[in-house]
């Protein structure tokens, strides 16, 4: 599913996502090109991680790989927070500080 939103938010957003958005005004479609395009760059982050970490059997590139895609997501919710709307980095970029934190406290005590 996070890869169809990628497809759909950052590349056929002003075509096909007016036929999968139709209650969303079409002239509004246009306007918001770049917020969807950020949406789309969470989404891809989102399910390589996904699909990745299902993938690894040993805990620390697990837990590494895990950080990597933490930082993934930051960097997604500062870009939107940067060119779309500071809100954004609000939703999307806290919750990967939270894990990093998280994440490094684990590992140093």
């Amino acid at each position: 599913m996070h890869l169809y939103f990628l497809w759909l938010e950052m590349f056929v957003w002003t075509t096909k996502g007016k036929k999968v958005f139709r209650n969303f005004p079409e002239d509004l479609f246009e306007p918001t090109k770049s917020m969807a395009a950020n949406q789309g760059l969470y989404n891809g982050f989102l399910s390589a991680g996904l699909i990745w970490s299902v993938l690894i059997d040993d805990p620390i590139w697990a837990a590494n790989i895990s950080l990597f895609f933490l930082a993934c997501v930051l960097i997604a919710g500062i870009y939107g927070g940067l060119s779309v709307s500071k809100k954004i980095f609000f939703v999307q970029g806290i919750p990967p500080i939270i894990g990093i934190i998280l994440w490094l406290t684990i590992r140093l005590t």
